[in-house]
């Protein structure tokens, strides 16, 4: 690592065609909602997926929000929600009126436990949403069946989750519904943006209706229902087109930085966990998260401090949904979130990392713990 030189937690890598078909944008003038790079994005995205149809939106959020209304969620309605996940898993419920219902993750995944579900349903249940935190898979089987089990809909949190694969079959294309975010952190990016992928034909057409303020497709500047203005731009759309065209890259690169954090901390097993990514899974590796052991006498806090001086920026992993203000459950208690949000961190995890760097990483670790 180059003396001074600060190592920041996430950044985006443009190793394709984003300064081109943002140039043909500008001068083409076709900027807005409207113009080629959209549909081909969407399209493009679909197959990467495996779904059948993909609809861009203006952010990860907007996707969700859409794909919860998509699937008729209103006031009154239930959504199981993990409670460690990122605030917008159950902003989006709470945006339909709906009640977001916490349950508490499985230790090695992070993810919803889907044994503790059952408990959490009631008659006004009806969705799961499948969060794959920080790129691992949820356990899809466990939720697909319970869904059938009681007439749910699956709605996938992939917004974290790019190239993730469950039992061979892609992220995005495992639920009724999906939402993918593009904000500047995420594998592939479009800078702020997002994408709904779904093989329903109608619950397609519905949320095209809405992400475009609820205009009649067949009638111009007619408004039948309620909508939003949730549509991608064409130069957001022209940046997602070319990272996709390298998504392999992006992915691959996500991989070699698992690999050489693997091998550095590998000795350091006793102390820290590192990620778990399970059999039947290919993590997308969003984020390298550990999770500090419980006799190491470091607080999260101040290991990551004690990084920062080393020139490296670090996330503390997601706050627990229940904890939060807006969301707080003071007579809910949920042991494994809470433990693995007071103990986990984020490493730098983005593609530009070098073998350099997370060598450096490691050895700054390794001080840290030796002290």
């Amino acid at each position: 690592m180059a003396q001074g030189k600060r190592i920041s937690v996430a950044a985006p890598m443009f190793c394709g065609k984003e300064v081109e078909y943002v140039q043909e944008c500008l001068q083409t003038t076709w900027i807005s909602s409207n113009g080629r790079f959209i549909s081909a994005f969407e399209e493009s995205f679909a197959t990467f997926c495996g779904a059948s149809h993909a609809i861009a939106c203006n952010s990860g959020t907007s996707a969700l929000h859409l794909a919860l209304l998509g699937v008729g969620i209103g006031p009154g309605d239930e959504v199981i929600v993990p409670t460690l996940t990122y605030v917008a898993s159950a902003n989006a419920v709470r945006y339909c009126g709906a009640t977001p219902v916490f349950v508490d993750c499985e230790p090695l995944t992070m993810n919803l436990n889907v044994e503790l579900i059952a408990d959490r349903l009631t008659r006004r249940t009806k969705a799961i949403m499948a969060v794959h935190l920080y790129g691992h898979p949820a356990e899809m089987d466990g939720l697909s069946k319970l869904a059938r089990d009681h007439n749910l809909y699956v709605i996938e949190d992939a917004a974290e989750a790019h190239g993730a694969r469950y039992r061979g079959r892609a992220a995005g294309a495992l639920g009724h519904v999906a939402a993918f975010s593009f904000f500047g952190n995420k594998i592939l990016t479009t800078g702020e943006g997002g994408m709904l992928t779904t093989s329903d034909p109608d619950l397609a057409s519905r949320v095209r209706i809405l992400r475009g303020q609820g205009v009649d497709p067949e009638r111009r500047y007619w408004f039948p229902i309620l909508g939003y203005n949730y549509r991608m731009t064409n130069i957001a759309a022209a940046i997602g087109l070319a990272q996709l065209e390298r998504a392999q890259d992006h992915i691959r690169a996500r991989h070699v930085v698992r690999e050489w954090y693997d091998k550095y901390l590998a000795g350091l097993s006793p102390l820290i966990r590192l990620p778990h990514e399970a059999e039947h899974v290919r993590h997308a590796f969003w984020s390298y998260v550990i999770i500090l052991e419980d006799h190491v006498p470091w607080s999260r806090d101040a290991f990551m401090e004690q990084l920062d001086q080393c020139g490296i920026e670090t996330r503390p992993v997601f706050h627990p949904l229940h904890t939060l203000p807006f969301y707080r459950q003071p007579q809910e208690s949920f042991p494994v979130a809470e433990h693995l949000a007071q103990r986990g961190i984020s490493l730098p995890s983005h593609a530009l990392l070098t073998e350099e760097d997370v060598e450096y990483i490691a050895g700054c670790i390794t001080n840290v713990l030796d002290q």
